[in-house]
């Protein structure tokens, strides 16, 4: 792979599933662990974004990069996302049932929300600093 194939300059458009976007971001708000669109060299003008999960960030070995899937969904429908309720310590079983099924209704109502509202543009990290790129939802 020569230096050019490794430089993520060379990226003008990522092609991302919403669903993928939807997924990382809730991941990373339920689950230990972090949730990312991930794109791996070698780099060229299009790019396929997809969804990985990790423990141990191992993009500076890798190569890859990673961009935050909150980066590229609406600001106001992040900012929207259902949180669990407080309560849950402090009720008995039967209304903690009750509180996580609304929060799981809450979510896919919000997932459905966010499918829809992936922005046109994400900035990438580069060698050369930070660089704007194109977002190109499939599907």
């Amino acid at each position: 792979m020569g230096d050019s194939d490794s430089d993520p300059s060379a990226i003008r458009s990522l092609a991302v599933s919403p669903d993928d976007a939807v997924d990382a971001f809730v991941y990373t708000r339920e689950n230990p662990g972090e949730a990312v669109l991930r794109v791996t060299p070698p780099f060229h003008g299009r790019m396929r974004a997809r969804l990985h999960v990790y423990r141990v960030d191992d993009a500076p070995l890798t190569g890859a990069v990673h961009v935050d899937p909150a980066a590229i969904i609406d600001d106001q429908v992040v900012a929207d996302y259902p949180e669990l309720d407080d309560r849950l310590e402090s009720v008995d079983s039967e209304e903690t049932e009750r509180l996580r099924e609304r929060h799981a209704e809450a979510v896919e109502s919000w997932r459905t929300r966010a499918r829809d509202a992936l922005l046109e543009t994400v900035t990438i990290e580069t060698p050369d600093g930070p660089q704007e790129v194109r977002i190109t939802p499939l599907g």
